[in-house]
């Protein structure tokens, strides 16, 4: 067999194994596998695989009551045949883990510009507010599938440095630039998901209109108490906080490091949707949450290192739309838009924090010393 990988030198016994993997195993068996298949364990052949319709049959028995169902192809903008294996739910949220503005949220703020390995991006706080949301979700029997669609879609309408780029991006639209309704409206659009994810997407931020579904609702919830825990962690890390400066309230409530924390408020979400039917917590942990986000507003968020930030990434964006409204012809061939200011919104607000920084440096000729602190010209 022709090799496949060029080497400088020869093939370790690990690479000549590796190679021996490129057909697969199970010659003389009708079969291929990835593994020896005498290793390979086996189940109980099906008369049918588990598709679509059996899994909305299955909600039907065992969701809760007022939990929203998957039905045939859901409603879409756009009208769908229905899938034969997944529910609708299940579409959206693979249409929406391999869409680019998912991904790009590897390369967007979450508190740190250009964060170091371990602080959290806007990806994996995503992926952190799922979690929570579908923890809370299978324990309280709501539907997981739209759960998980919500969660990871929530800031996809979020531009690069932050929540500064709301400010930045709000001055050159009418109604204004709000993630959560700008990522619904205009950045998801072309995935086409249903009306019940793209509304749990808009309506995910507390000053928003409360969602249409349960799930939305434990999606607004999870992300307040995912980006807490973790931007408090990332700050001790970081060394701007100590946790003992945590208030008494929080660490007596549910503790000092982020595991506990998630732990405990997860739970009390879960006692009070599973009492009460309502979808909120109780008074004393709604308190305790409260102290924890006025900590981190103030101590985090709102120190002057982070105003400075701001500052900058506000004229950077500011000047990148501006750049390319005055020459249109730099815009994506495909870009879909009413005017070409919002065009140039919509282009700048998908860039990930690299890019805009080497755009600004290849169209408006700033130099390093004007981007936001952190941005590696080599990198």
């Amino acid at each position: 067999m022709e090799a496949l990988v060029t080497h400088a030198s020869p093939p370790t016994p690990q690479t000549q194994r590796w190679a021996r993997t490129h057909r697969g195993f199970g010659a003389g068996e009708p079969l291929r596998f990835a593994h020896d298949p005498r290793c390979v364990t086996s189940v109980t052949p099906l008369a049918q695989p588990c598709g679509r319709e059996q899994r909305e049959h299955e909600e039907r028995l065992c969701l809760a009551t007022g939990a929203t169902l998957a039905t045939g192809a859901g409603r879409r903008a756009v009208e769908e045949e229905p899938d034969p294996l997944r529910t609708c739910f299940e579409r959206d949220r693979d249409r929406i883990l391999h869409s680019q503005a998912f991904r790009r949220l590897a390369g967007k703020t979450q508190v740190f510009v250009f964060p170091r390995d371990h602080q959290r991006t806007r990806l994996t706080h995503a992926l952190e507010v799922a979690q929570v949301a579908t923890a809370i979700a299978r324990a309280c029997r709501l539907n997981v599938a739209l759960t998980e669609a919500i969660a990871l879609a929530h800031d996809c309408g979020h531009g690069p440095g932050g929540h500064a780029s709301e400010e930045a991006l709000s001055v050159f639209l009418p109604g204004g630039y709000d993630h959560a309704v700008f990522g619904a409206d205009v950045v998801l659009r072309p995935l086409n998901l249903c009306e019940e994810t793209l509304d749990g997407v808009r309506n995910h931020s507390w000053s928003r209109p409360a969602p249409a579904t349960p799930e939305g609702e434990v999606v607004s919830w999870a992300d307040r108490i995912a980006y807490l825990c973790h931007d408090f962690e990332d700050a001790v890390h970081a060394g701007i906080v100590q946790p003992g400066e945590l208030p008494d309230v929080v660490r007596e409530a549910c503790g000092a490091d982020r595991s506990r924390q998630i732990s405990v408020l997860i739970q009390r979400m879960i006692d009070t949707i599973t009492t009460t039917g309502r979808i909120g917590l109780d008074h004393e942990h709604a308190d305790v949450l409260a102290a924890f986000r006025a900590f981190n507003h103030e101590r985090i968020y709102l120190r002057p290192a982070s105003i400075a930030q701001a500052r900058t990434v506000i004229d950077m964006l500011r000047a990148l739309v501006e750049h390319y409204g005055a020459h249109p012809e730099l815009l994506p061939a495909s870009a879909d838009a009413t005017s070409t200011i919002e065009a140039a919104v919509t282009y700048v607000g998908g860039m990930t924090d690299r890019f805009a920084c080497e755009q600004a440096m290849r169209l408006l000729g700033w130099t390093v010393d004007r981007l936001p602190r952190g941005f590696d010209v080599a990198g």
